[in-house]
C-alpha cells in the first residue's frame, strides 16, 4: 500500500482558500490556490494530500448538501479535477474526506423530508425521524443529530439506497478526480458492515485505494483489518506526544508506543500503520500547545520516527499558532503564501529520511533507553535498523547502551556517529541513526 511509506500534508480547503464561512452560492475558483503551493509541498517532502471536506455544504464542509458537486465557494468539479491532475503529475496522491455519517440540513433529501414529511420517499434515509416531535429549528419534526449537533443530520447507514448513493458518489470521485483514497469522518460512528461494504466497493474500483478512519478512542482494530480500514488516526499518541514534552515525562509516549507497537504478544497494532500527527484542523496548533518552543523540532522528529504515517497540517510546518479556544475558524485560516524557515527545513529532512527508510516505514518498535527527558528506540526491518534518539533537556546527555555496532549514519544530518564510549545527545536534539550491518 502506497500510503505506508508516504508523508501526508493536510489542507482544510474552505479555510485554506479563504472562502466565506456561510455558503453564499457564489461560484468562485479558489481551489486553484492549491496548485500555487505544489512547489512548497514537494519541497517539504510530502507526497500525499488529505483534503478536508470540499463538497457542497451549508457552512464548514461537514454538513454536506451534495456529494457530487464541489462547493461553489471553491470552484467547479472541473476546477478540482485540474488541481488533482497537477498534483498527480508531481507524484502527489490525493485523499478526500468522506463525510458519510451525517449530512447538512441543506442536503437535498432532507429538504424533501422537511417539505413532504411522511410523504417523502427519503424519510428512511435518516437514522431516526419522529414526525410527532420538534427540533431546535422548529421543523415540526424531530431527527437525530450527530452528538447533539442538529445542523448535522444522521444518515441511516443500513438503508440500501443510502449506501448506493454514497458509493455512487465515491465512484464519481474516482472517475472524475482519480482520487487515491478516503479519510472517513467520525469513522467510530460508522457501522462495521458499512465499512466492509465500502472497502469491497473501493477495492473493486481502484487498486491500492486507501481507507483511513477518524478514530478517537477505544480499540482501533474494531474497524481496521484486511476487509475494513487500512489505517486509523492515532489520537492516543497525539495526546501523548505533546503532553510528554510539556510534563518532561517521555515515559508517557513511549508507554503508548510499546502498548501499540512493542514486541510483546499482546501489542495492539503491530505491523499496522496508523496516521501520526501533532495537530490538525480540530485541535490547538502544536506551536501553541508546547510550553517550550525548543521542543517543536523534537515533537516532529518523534512523530516521524515512531511507527505510522506522518501528516503535517498546513501552516504548522513553519510554526503557525492558533488555540482551539479561539474557535475553529482560527485553526483553519488562509495564508497568502507558504513560509519557509528552519522548522520547515527540518521537517523536509525528516520527510526524506522517513520516505527512504525501510525500517522507519515498516520496522518493528523496541524501547532501548528511556528517562524522563531522553529516549532512544529501535525501528528494525528485515534489511535495516534505525535508532531514533531524542534529548528534550537543555543539557547534553550521555546514553550508555549496547548499540550492536560501532558506527551509524544520521539519516537527518548525514553525519557519522561513533558509539564508542557512549552516545552523547546534544541539548534539544534528535537523531535517526542508521546502523551498520
Amino acid at each position: 500500500m502506497w500510503a505506508y511509506d508516504s508523508v501526508f500534508y493536510q489542507i482544510y480547503p474552505l479555510g485554506f482558500c479563504g472562502a466565506p464561512f456561510e455558503n453564499d452560492g457564489v461560484l468562485t475558483n479558489r481551489i486553484q490556490k492549491v496548485e500555487e503551493w505544489i512547489p512548497h509541498i514537494k519541497k517539504l517532502g510530502c507526497n500525499a494530500i488529505y483534503f478536508s471536506p470540499l463538497f457542497d455544504s451549508d457552512t464548514h464542509g461537514y454538513n454536506t448538501r451534495d456529494y457530487t458537486k464541489v462547493d461553489p465557494r471553491l470552484g467547479t468539479n472541473e476546477d478540482f479535477a485540474k488541481v488533482c491532475k497537477a498534483l498527480h503529475k508531481e507524484g502527489i496522491k490525493v485523499v478526500l474526506d468522506g463525510v458519510f455519517n451525517h449530512v447538512g440540513r441543506g442536503f437535498w433529501a432532507f429538504q424533501d423530508v422537511l417539505q413532504n414529511r411522511e410523504g417523502s420517499r427519503y424519510k428512511d434515509w435518516f437514522a431516526r425521524i419522529d414526525f410527532g416531535g420538534n427540533s431546535a429549528y422548529n421543523d415540526g419534526l424531530w431527527y437525530e443529530g450527530w452528538e447533539g449537533n442538529y445542523d448535522l443530520v444522521k444518515l441511516n447507514q443500513w438503508n440500501p439506497e443510502v449506501r448506493e448513493h454514497i458509493f455512487s458518489a465515491v465512484e464519481g470521485w474516482i472517475k472524475e478526480f482519480d482520487i487515491d483514497g478516503l479519510r472517513l469522518d467520525v469513522a467510530y460512528c460508522l457501522d462495521p458492515d458499512f465499512i466492509r461494504a465500502l472497502r469491497s466497493f473501493c477495492d473493486s474500483k481502484k487498486e491500492d485505494f486507501y481507507l483511513l478512519g477518524e478514530m478517537l478512542h477505544g480499540d482501533y482494530n474494531r474497524l481496521m483489518g484486511d476487509d475494513m480500514l487500512h489505517s486509523a488516526t492515532n489520537y492516543e499518541c497525539y495526546k501523548g506526544l505533546y503532553s510528554s514534552f510539556n510534563s518532561m515525562n517521555l515515559f508517557e509516549i513511549i508507554h503508548s508506543l510499546m502498548r501499540q507497537f512493542g514486541p510483546e504478544q499482546w501489542t495492539l497494532y503491530k505491523g499496522k500503520h496508523l496516521l501520526s500527527f501533532v495537530d490538525n484542523h480540530d485541535v490547538t496548533r502544536v506551536a501553541s500547545i508546547l510550553q517550550n518552543e525548543k521542543h517543536l523540532p523534537l515533537i516532529y522528529a518523534l512523530a516521524f520516527g515512531m511507527p505510522g504515517i506522518p501528516c503535517v497540517y498546513y501552516g504548522s510546518e513553519w510554526g503557525e499558532k492558533a488555540d482551539k479556544s479561539q474557535g475553529d475558524p482560527a485553526l483553519r485560516p488562509s495564508f497568502e503564501a507558504p513560509v519557509w524557515n528552519d522548522l520547515a527545513e527540518w521537517i523536509s529532512k525528516l520527510a526524506e529520511a522517513k520516505k527512504n527508510s525501510e525500517a522507519l516505514n515498516y520496522g518493528a518498535f523496541r524501547q532501548v533507553v528511556l528517562t524522563n527527558k531522553q529516549c532512544i528506540f529501535e525501528r528494525k526491518s528485515e534489511n535495516e535498523r534505525v535508532l531514533v534518539a531524542i534529548n528534550a533537556d537543555e543539557n547534553a546527555f550521555t546514553a550508555h547502551f549496547d548499540a550492536g555496532c560501532g558506527q551509524a549514519v544520521d539519516l537527518i544530518s548525514g553525519e557519522l556517529h561513533d558509539f564508542g564510549g557512549g552516545s552523547e545527545l546534544p541539548p534539544y536534539s534528535a537523531s535517526f541513526w542508521k546502523m551498520e550491518r
